[in-house]
């Protein structure tokens, strides 16, 4: 098996084998809020991992991701398809994997939904690239969720959704009117992110959230579910 890349692997209890899924930051890194969630995933059936993609010196990791966010490839692209290899390849591992993302991870997480072999995906207020309806063609399933209060992501959930409508993609894109950026997570985000993008942790919409993220997953990777063996 192929050398474990840097990152957090949440396990499930039990015996697997059981799908995989990989785990995209935001642009916080690697912290407790994205540890949290892969544990909340392994807790649902699934064994999740979330590579380390800020390995080195913060402010320059910060521009590669976005110069290749940007440029819809690069190593950042080649760090989150090895990772879904390093799953792949454990024995553990049904051989059907998703992937989710945050923030710039939901960027990442959508276009690796098409790029990449992928059972089903879930956009977490992730840019949405211009060139949508050409580089989303042939993508997997994708549950997205957006906050109405968010400035720098305004009209994302709408071009997404029709979007995927006119290339038929089945989805599921929400809009929470009164959550802005970042409303899953729960660490306290910077001040030029809480006044522009109004991001921060909204309990009810989280949960909204989480409910409708899990039951897309079930319907295109059904979890093994943790202490069933």
């Amino acid at each position: 098996m192929s050398v474990e890349p840097a990152g957090h692997l949440a396990t499930p209890s039990g015996r697997g084998p059981w799908p995989g899924v990989v785990v995209i930051h935001e642009a916080y890194g690697l912290n407790d809020d994205i540890r949290a969630h892969c544990e909340r995933l392994a807790r649902t059936g699934y064994l999740a991992f979330a590579p380390d993609l800020h390995r080195g010196p913060r402010l320059r990791c910060l521009v590669r991701s976005f110069r290749d966010l940007s440029a819809q490839s690069g190593q950042t692209f080649t760090d989150v398809e090895q990772s879904r290899q390093w799953l792949l390849d454990r024995p553990d591992c049904t051989g059907r994997i998703g992937i989710i993302g945050f923030c710039l991870g939901g960027g990442f997480a959508l276009l690796a939904a098409a790029q990449s072999d992928y059972a089903v995906a879930a956009v977490n207020y992730g840019q949405v690239p211009k060139d949508a309806t050409e580089v989303l063609a042939g993508a997997c399933p994708i549950v997205g969720s957006y906050g109405g209060l968010d400035r720098t992501l305004r009209g994302a959930a709408d071009t997404l959704s029709t979007t995927l409508t006119e290339i038929g993609v089945e989805h599921d894109v929400r809009e929470y009117p009164e959550a802005g950026h970042g409303f899953l997570n729960r660490t306290k985000p910077v001040l030029p992110a809480r006044v522009v993008a109004r991001a921060g942790f909204r309990g009810p919409e989280a949960a909204d959230a989480w409910q409708r993220i899990e039951s897309f997953f079930a319907a295109h990777l059904p979890p093994v579910r943790a202490g069933v063996d």
